[in-house]
């Protein structure tokens, strides 16, 4: 059950040039097309960072090769790099090569403040999970119409089904909080988003989709089995 939408300086960042290193089943992954993606959607302007995006882009890839997305046009990134204060939510349409949905998300409350710092796979961790899901069914819970998550990257997120990691919406997920002068309010792990906006995320990336949740954390970049095969 979960209640909680610009670079973190802290963590040692890999840089773009890095992502020529990640590998499925040892073989690079073509940047080509992710590049033309990445251009034509305006993500750099929307702040989402090449190396964030090119990561995403390996998985998803991965997923595809082992037969684990319904729904293969839509990639959707959260960046947990950037501030809560910031719009760090990206909904993509690959086939249309459009950004559809730019939002704030929430991460876990013991993950950090304005800053997610650190993560988790443990239960009652109150943490966020870095790394792959695939998105299941919906469903009416506590907080109105909630997604369901699969977390396909073990020893990171796998634990995820279990944790009743989901999307939904929160009121603490306002453009409000920053008018206020606060940053977005925090969840049990749960990428928490807008009540305004939920029902619109869940409906347009339920049922099989990539989502993504990114850090630059040198533990999961190196020891994720999605990224390094």
């Amino acid at each position: 059950l979960c209640i909680s939408f610009t670079i973190l300086p802290t963590p040692p960042a890999i840089s773009p040039a890095a992502v020529t290193a990640v590998s499925i089943n040892n073989e690079k992954v073509p940047t080509t097309e992710a590049s033309l993606i990445y251009d034509q959607t305006g993500l750099e302007q929307f702040g989402l960072s090449k190396a964030a995006f090119d990561f995403a882009w390996a998985g998803y890839q991965y997923l595809l090769e082992h037969n684990q997305l319904k729904k293969q046009h839509i990639l959707s990134i959260c960046d947990f790099s950037q501030s809560s204060k910031k719009k760090r939510l990206y909904i993509i349409d690959l086939d249309k090569k459009e950004l559809l949905i730019n939002t704030w998300v929430a991460h876990g409350k013991n993950s950090g403040d304005e800053y997610a710092r650190q993560f988790s796979n443990t239960p009652e961790s109150l943490q966020s999970s870095l790394g792959f899901y695939v998105t299941s069914g919906t469903y009416i819970g506590k907080h109105g119409l909630s997604l369901r998550l699969n977390g396909a990257d073990p020893g990171f997120n796998d634990q995820a089904y279990f944790r009743t990691i989901v999307i939904h919406g929160a009121s603490y997920v306002d453009e409000a909080r920053l008018k206020s002068g606060m940053y977005m309010g925090r969840s049990w792990g749960c990428p928490a988003v807008s009540e305004k906006e939920s029902a619109r995320i869940i409906q347009t990336i339920k049922n099989g989709t990539c989502l993504f949740i990114y850090h630059p954390s040198r533990n999961y970049l190196e020891k994720s089995k999605i990224l390094n095969g």
